[in-house]
């Protein structure tokens, strides 16, 4: 793919298979993303095919990162230890 190619120089609105390509992951990995909501899209055209917004995108991949970081901070935190507070486990051990 050169880079007039690439799902970022296509214009404002990425297909599933486009937006899939970004993410790494399956058209019907990110179709689900869609459906369930966790991924923002719309319809357009008599066929119904969804489009992802590229800003869209990009911000879902910045809410995952951070996501990622809020989960590593958490699982370092004393209050991981909490069994009420991180679901009914304990994520480490209590070091004596």
């Amino acid at each position: 793919m050169t880079d007039s190619d690439s799902p970022v120089a296509v214009g404002r609105f990425l297909t599933l298979a486009d937006t899939a390509e970004v993410l790494s992951i399956s058209v019907a990995e990110a179709l689900d993303l869609v459906r369930t909501g966790e991924l923002p899209a719309i319809t357009l055209g008599s066929a119904g095919a969804w489009r992802v917004e590229r800003v869209v995108l990009e911000s879902f991949i910045e809410a995952k990162y951070e996501e990622a970081r809020r989960m590593s901070l958490w699982e370092q935190s004393n209050y991981a230890n909490i069994p009420e507070l991180s679901g009914g486990t304990i994520i480490r051990p209590p070091t004596d």
